[in-house]
């Protein structure tokens, strides 16, 4: 097996992403292990980066696009 120091999420659903940072979140706040926290945080900067944003608006951004499309 070739070793390998990243991974790249290429093509992950924001659904998806949205359920990840959420559970991170969820399991931080719970079980009081902050790398759970530190995670969704890294995870969050990094794709508000991407897509040229701030944290804020792209957690909000999440949120709101996946409301609209998993409402009936």
């Amino acid at each position: 097996m070739r070793e390998f120091d990243k991974i790249a999420i290429q093509e992950i659903s924001k659904e998806d992403m949205l359920m990840i940072i959420q559970a991170l979140e969820y399991t931080g706040n719970n079980t009081n292990i902050d790398a759970f926290l530190k995670l969704r945080d890294n995870i969050v900067k990094e794709l508000s980066s991407l897509a040229e944003s701030t944290e804020e608006e792209f957690v909000e951004y999440l949120n709101k696009s996946c409301q609209i499309e998993t409402a009936p």
